[in-house]
């Protein structure tokens, strides 16, 4: 005991002396494994500090995503914790063995994946995510209502950009546990309008005018993929015909290339003289009714 220390614990009760007294040489006794054991944990910190510059080096040589070049460093860092936490452990207090403190670190991480599920539920499934690659940033996907721009993945959500600018966070469990479709998973999509003539006119010439006007669009991408127009429908005022065609996958190409197609659609109609009908009704009156001129000539 230090001498600077007894007078302090002259003055005190004789349980609480005997017991600080206690607390005291224990802490002398262990000081040494203590600081034996700090200096460790900052040799593992240092190890750390030169792994996190190495590990991001070798996977960026991989290709491998930089969000899941994040996932293995974070898992790496904090298994290196917890192994130099066990070790730095059994350094300080030697009556802690491993096997005990492992079975402790057991009970412990139960009762926290209980309490953390969703978390880590989200956490898996980012990771499946970023090993799979299903999509990435800058595809445009649909999810449970959700449509936009794949902004960032993270290991937890991730960030969809709306087609309206509106940012939506959502946690990577939707998109693990249900369907997603990726609408720039290939670099063209199809797309098809309706278009109506009357029945008056002729449905094969009316098929080739417009079969012309779309192969004229620019957008329309018929040097791959063939432009395919039918006969659809006997509709109430007009036949209808199905006009479709492949474009960019994009949402804006496929609104950009439909604009030109109707546009062209419609020039092309009416260059020709074919009509597209608006809808006609035709009014039927169970009892005459009496007109106006009738009314007149009456009262003349």
């Amino acid at each position: 005991m230090t001498d600077w220390l007894a007078p302090i614990l002259a003055v005190l009760p004789a349980p609480m002396r005997d017991q600080l007294s206690g607390y005291a040489a224990a802490f002398w006794r262990f000081l040494p494994q203590v600081v034996f054991a700090l200096l460790f944990l900052v040799v593992v910190w240092a190890a750390i500090a030169v792994i996190g510059r190495i590990v991001p080096r070798a996977l960026g040589r991989a290709r491998i995503r930089s969000a899941l070049q994040d996932v293995v460093l974070m898992l790496l860092t904090v298994g290196l914790w917890l192994m130099g936490a066990l070790i730095a452990l059994t350094i300080a207090f030697p009556s802690i063995t491993p096997g005990r403190a492992l079975t402790a670190l057991g009970v412990g991480g139960v009762a926290i994946g209980f309490a953390f599920k969703d978390v880590f539920e989200n956490f898996l499934a980012g990771v499946l995510l970023l090993i799979r690659e299903p999509f990435s940033k800058s595809d445009f996907i649909e999810c449970q209502g959700i449509d936009g721009q794949v902004e960032d993945i993270t290991v937890r959500d991730t960030h969809i950009r709306q087609t309206d600018g509106q940012l939506v966070v959502a946690p990577n469990a939707m998109f693990y546990k249900n369907p997603v479709t990726i609408r720039t998973a290939a670099s063209l999509r199809r797309t098809t309008i309706i278009v109506g003539v009357a029945y008056g006119e002729d449905v094969d010439a009316a098929r080739e005018v417009i079969a012309a006007a779309v192969h004229e669009v620019d957008s329309v991408r018929d040097d791959v993929k063939d432009v395919q127009i039918f006969a659809q429908e006997f509709a109430d005022s007009a036949i209808n015909f199905e006009v479709t065609w492949w474009t960019g996958s994009r949402p804006v190409d496929i609104r950009r290339s439909r604009d030109s197609v109707v546009a062209a659609v419609k020039r092309a109609l009416d260059g020709a003289g074919i009509e597209i009908p608006f809808p006609y009704r035709t009014l039927t009156f169970k009892d005459p009714l009496a007109l106006s001129r009738d009314a007149d000539d009456r009262d003349a």
